[in-house]
């Protein structure tokens, strides 16, 4: 193992133990601040940083969502639908991806990431004293398994972040309720794009395997934090992430 190597192994893991606990923090798995930083450092392409995003995302999703199943337990069998929709529309959508260009799909995902920074933000603002309140019956939960499946496919880390306001704020989830639930949609979404993301050659398994053992270490401390943060703190926080992501997306042109 020569000295470069080692020191970009130490780096990378160091890396993953920040964004795990990151995405355990807001249930979105730290690929979302992954993409980005992947792009800066190594000079990944959008498809590239996207699908070595995937390899940490994925067993970071997984820990993710078992802790917070531990915290307060999910019903499996509500997810089913969703699970099913969220598979099928992330094959789909990770298709598609792997045809657009690198530029148009860092704008899109900018652009998304904007969208829904503001609609949290609304919904904050608009009833930033009340618990939520369900707006939709459950049995139209169903429908956002496949908008998640859409997004993970799209842009590997937008299922969490259509699930959790749209749990929070049509559903009338608590926050740490809907960030669980989003996890456990990401997973088979995770697998299905990474699979094609993989078939695409669009993955660099080097700098995304100590990623991944880095968030495995510091998951769960991002998930315990949530249950200690106030739920207001938490969207906000959520927010944040979203907005200075699209920002650092957008500088790069």
């Amino acid at each position: 193992m020569t000295l470069a190597f080692a020191l970009t192994f130490a780096v990378n893991l160091g890396l993953g133990v920040l964004l795990g606990a990151l995405g355990g923090l807001l249930g979105i798995g730290g690929g979302l601040v992954a993409i980005p930083v992947l792009a800066a450092l190594y000079g990944m392409d959008q498809h590239l940083a996207q699908g070595t995003a995937l390899v940490m995302i994925l067993p970071n999703v997984l820990i993710g969502f078992w802790r917070y199943h531990q915290r307060t337990p999910v019903d499996f069998r509500a997810l089913g639908w969703m699970v099913l929709l969220s598979i099928g529309a992330a094959a789909l959508a990770a298709h598609f991806a792997s045809r657009l260009g690198a530029g148009q799909l860092r704008g899109s995902f900018a652009v998304f990431l904007i969208v829904i920074a503001l609609y949290f933000l609304w919904q904050v603002r608009a009833r930033p004293a009340l618990a939520p309140r369900a707006v939709w019956p459950l049995r139209f939960a169903p429908v956002v398994g496949a908008l998640s499946g859409l997004m993970s496919g799209l842009f590997t880390v937008g299922g969490g972040l259509v699930s959790v306001p749209a749990l929070v704020s049509l559903f009338g989830m608590r926050q740490t309720q809907a960030q669980g639930i989003a996890l456990a949609l990401v997973i088979p979404a995770s697998v299905t794009a990474l699979f094609s993301y993989a078939q695409a050659g669009n993955v660099d398994w080097a700098v995304g395997m100590p990623l991944a053992l880095g968030g495995l270490a510091s998951v769960s401390w991002g998930v315990a934090l949530a249950y200690r943060l106030p739920a207001m703190k938490l969207r906000l926080c959520f927010c944040a992430v979203l907005v200075g992501t699209a920002v650092v997306m957008l500088a790069r042109g």
